[in-house]
């Protein structure tokens, strides 16, 4: 009976620690200049990559189009919109996906962890970066 415990608590301990580090959930976002809070992301996993997308916008015009975005994203709703593609697992982080700023219309290549409650959103531009911290909603 010990030995059946012991096994189930082990589990539980690992499935609980997998939970804690998924980056999977709703995030705020915050703004790098004001540090007021932006939107909700979703991130989602589909077909072994994972996507973010824009749910909820906390600032700015609900109903925003997104002007300066590429392609078929140009002039579309930015609610609704999914801002990270393709990124693939690699250890304890995402990569070689590409990560949106709606703001601005451009394309980062991107890495995604999680610390605690917090995500690591790191978007490249060649060999310059920039990491957002956005928080665990739920």
């Amino acid at each position: 009976m010990k030995t059946f415990a012991s096994a189930l608590f082990l589990m539980f301990l690992s499935l609980s620690t997998f939970a804690q580090q998924s980056p999977f959930g709703k995030w705020r976002t915050v703004d790098d200049e004001t540090g007021e809070e932006k939107a909700i992301v979703e991130i989602y996993e589909s077909e072994g990559r994972m996507y973010g997308k824009i749910v909820e916008i906390l600032l700015d015009d609900k109903s925003a189009l997104c002007e300066a975005c590429p392609g078929d994203k140009k002039d579309q709703p930015i609610l609704g919109m999914v801002i990270i593609e393709g990124m693939e697992k690699k250890g304890a982080e995402w990569v070689n996906g590409q990560i949106l700023k709606p703001e601005n219309g451009k394309l980062y290549d991107g890495k995604i962890w999680r610390e605690g409650d917090k995500l690591m959103v790191r978007g490249y531009l060649g060999f310059l970066y920039k990491t957002q911290i956005w928080h665990f909603v739920n």
